[in-house]
């Protein structure tokens, strides 16, 4: 891993450790935020239709309230075939929630870094929602940029998260909807966008255990999960045993436009939400909750010091 130092790059100057970026086409002549924000204000998530009727699927809302209001909501979908499958899919209100990465040792490397479980008692102040980051960086397909340091060069075409200084997050394609700006703090690559224009990619497999993730013991319906942006600008998470099929239409149901794979198998699958009994209480694993009862992991998992994978938070602003 590589510390910040500049140098002048045609007429701009920029870190070092970006000059890689340059290779992969990633950094430009100004900053680019397309998809970053939108002035849509929504303040609760779009009705959600089952798949196998035109009922609506209650949103609740859960985890400590951020200036008097939900700013996440949960429910769960069944899948389609009927095998008592369900997806849990979350909301997240990204103009009350501020987004942080969290750095592993094991994921994406190294010990030195500032954000890393267990979350400390400062940021578990605000912290309303946690969730598992991508694979390891080996079966990533693409870069990782997080506290100044570039991991993994940030490849071009990559599904990316895009964090900024301010909070915000996004999910888009590297090179076309995102790009390098001096407001990113942090991007998290993970293969290529499931879905795009809010609608599935083409060419996707129902029985595919390796392309979007090697399925463990190759189980079809193995726990996956996905981030996606809406059109307002929110965040929806997507979990549960399912297909890559039932991942990527559950998270166009949930109202993505743009979305990509995150972690997958039971072991590293989780998403869990805080609520203290103060306003300005401790998030802490005794007051979490998961997204479904059935996830092996617990609220605990980000407050474990030998937690060695990335994550993401998503704290009152």
């Amino acid at each position: 891993m590589q510390k910040w130092r500049t140098v002048v790059v045609g007429s701009r100057r920029v870190p070092v450790a970006l000059a890689s970026a340059l290779v992969a086409g990633a950094l430009t002549s100004g900053p680019t935020l397309a998809g970053a924000t939108s002035s849509r204000v929504v303040d609760a998530p779009a009705p959600l239709h089952s798949f196998t009727s035109n009922a609506h699927v209650a949103w609740r809302g859960v985890g400590r309230p951020v200036h008097g209001q939900r700013a996440v909501y949960v429910t769960s979908l069944a899948m389609p075939d009927g095998r008592d499958r369900f997806a849990g899919i979350a909301w997240m209100n990204t103009h009350l929630l501020a987004a942080r990465l969290y750095s592993g040792s094991l994921s994406p490397g190294g010990v030195s870094w500032h954000y890393s479980a267990p979350i400390s008692n400062a940021a578990a102040r605000t912290l309303v929602a946690a969730f598992n980051g991508g694979f390891l960086m080996k079966d990533s397909h693409g870069g990782y940029l997080s506290e100044g340091r570039l991991v993994a060069p940030l490849r071009a075409g990559a599904a990316s998260l895009v964090i900024y200084a301010n909070g915000n997050a996004t999910v888009g394609q590297w090179g076309r909807d995102l790009t390098m700006s001096r407001s990113v703090v942090a991007v998290r690559q993970n293969l290529t966008l499931l879905v795009d224009h809010g609608r599935p990619v083409p060419g996707l497999r129902a029985n595919d255990v390796l392309a979007w993730g090697m399925s463990l013991h190759q189980v079809v319906n193995d726990w996956r999960s996905g981030l996606g942006v809406t059109a307002s600008g929110d965040l929806v998470y997507v979990a549960g045993p399912l297909n890559i099929i039932d991942l990527a239409h559950t998270l166009v149901r949930a109202g993505a436009i743009r979305a990509m794979v995150l972690d997958m198998n039971p072991l590293w699958t989780v998403f869990a939400t805080y609520s203290p009994a103060s306003p300005h209480g401790l998030a802490a694993p005794s007051n979490g909750t998961t997204l479904l009862a059935s996830m092996y992991q617990t609220p605990a998992r980000f407050f474990q010091p030998t937690y060695s994978r990335d994550f993401v938070t998503m704290s009152a602003r």
